[in-house]
């Protein structure tokens, strides 16, 4: 492991706004947090949200710095990613965002039902092949996860290069009769999408995307509960 990489990790344990996972996921038989992130950490009840996949956090810290009035937490499992969210929400002095350091797939085990008021999934690998399907983060697989876990009504996001990820999502949408709120297979062509800092806030590999010309993808959506 690079020496760098090796310093981030280090660090990361001693950050405040960073929880890691126990290594035995399957072995929680609850963790501490579920149910009371917003009591017993943030010291609130203010509305919880999720960037998913986080990556570096940018949507993380951006959210969370323009809307004091929500908590957030950034989930991914590679923390030497997780490390610059987290230190740029410490050195802004952010107190409602944290990130997670876990497996996605272990989500549920982190959340209780109806404790998460909106999830954001920005830039995910879009697992093209036919037989990791059930790994992309908007597979039927996915949100059924996300549907345990969100209030009955509230949005996720989806921000990709993709193509062939929205057409899928797109698909399952309509196939499990899942809502779209609004979308757009170019997000930045000009229309007229009203969602705040949704072009303004832009990560690492889509400020990559854009300068390379590739189309942004956006949808926003909520899931049927009878699904």
């Amino acid at each position: 492991m690079p020496k760098n990489k090796r310093k981030k990790f280090a660090e990361i344990n001693d950050f405040p706004n960073v929880i890691q996972a126990p290594c035995n996921h399957d072995g929680i038989v609850h963790f501490p947090l579920k149910g009371s992130w917003n009591r017993d950490f943030f010291g609130n009840d203010h509305p919880l949200m999720l960037e998913i996949g986080c990556g570096k956090g940018e949507y993380t810290v951006g959210l969370g710095q323009a809307f004091p009035q929500h908590n957030y937490i950034g989930i991914d499992i590679k923390g030497d990613r997780i490390w610059k969210g987290a230190k740029d929400a410490l050195t802004l002095g952010l107190k409602n965002i944290a990130f997670l350091r876990t497996q996605v797939e272990k989500i549920n085990l982190f959340f209780d039902q109806r404790e998460v008021s909106g999830i954001w999934l920005t830039f995910p690998d879009p697992q093209e092949k036919k037989i990791r399907e059930k790994k992309r983060l908007t597979s039927p697989h996915f949100l059924e996860k996300y549907k345990n876990i969100l209030i009955p009504g509230s949005h996720i996001h989806l921000k990709t290069d993709n193509k062939k990820l929205y057409e899928y999502t797109l698909s399952v949408i309509k196939e499990y009769q899942h809502t779209i709120i609004t979308g757009t297979d170019d997000l930045y062509s000009g229309n007229d999408i009203n969602e705040p800092l949704l072009k303004d806030i832009q990560t690492y590999y889509e400020k990559k995307f854009l300068e390379q010309g590739m189309p942004i993808h956006y949808l926003k959506f909520t899931l049927n509960e009878s699904a």
